[in-house]
């Protein structure tokens, strides 16, 4: 979820005024404030919900800003007058579509049962005979190795660099061949695959019949 609050870390060092940097005598992070969805629904806690929902490797596990139990209360305020957008398009039947996919997908089936499996080894009690541990470990290790394989596709799909970006840091050989490499990455991406596939729906409802 998306963080809804501006947060600063403040020096405790009276000396220069409480500034907005690290001091000798320590830094607190305060709240300054929180972010507010034209609906008058905050996105603390909750970002914005998406419409298509794809299992990923952090789906169970606790490292969420809402798994926090000092985490900042979702709130609301009055919202803004506003005219909803007309799509053009019937979200339920993208969203039916898109189900159908992932249920008929075994890569997503798989990715759903490790997940839920890697996460229920975070509460476990582990065995203090090493040999045991070990083995439990080799598990763990092998069930991420097999996530991280399944997120690429083994058919690439056609992703290329605008005309004017394909070169934009010619000049920095670094950062073209970072830039290089995430253009390569996003051709096996299966979420990005999938997003693809919802794009496509989304066209072929909206034309004519």
């Amino acid at each position: 979820m998306a963080r809804g609050t501006v947060q600063r870390n403040i020096g405790l060092d009276p000396e220069t005024g409480f500034s907005m940097s690290n001091s000798d005598l320590g830094t607190v992070k305060l709240t300054l404030q929180k972010f507010y969805r034209i609906n008058g629904g905050s996105t603390q806690l909750r970002g914005v919900a998406s419409d298509i929902v794809l299992p990923d490797q952090l789906e169970h596990l606790k490292v969420r800003e809402k798994d926090n139990p000092d985490a900042l209360p979702w709130d609301e305020i009055n919202k803004s007058p506003y005219s909803a957008w007309n799509a053009g398009y019937d979200l339920k039947v993208i969203q039916q579509l898109s189900s159908l996919r992932l249920e008929n997908d075994p890569t997503f089936k798989l990715i759903k049962e490790n997940t839920e499996w890697l996460a229920s080894q975070n509460n476990k009690q582990y065995s203090l005979q090493l040999d045991k541990y070990r083995k439990e470990q080799k598990s763990i290790r092998s069930t991420l190795a097999q996530n991280d394989a399944l997120m690429k596709l083994k058919t690439e799909i056609n992703v290329a660099a605008l005309p004017g970006e394909t070169n934009r840091w010619a000049n920095d050989k670094s950062k073209q061949e970072r830039f290089n490499q995430w253009i390569k990455n996003l051709r096996k991406d299966i979420y990005l695959d999938q997003a693809v596939k919802v794009i496509d729906d989304v066209i072929n409802q909206q034309k004519p019949g």
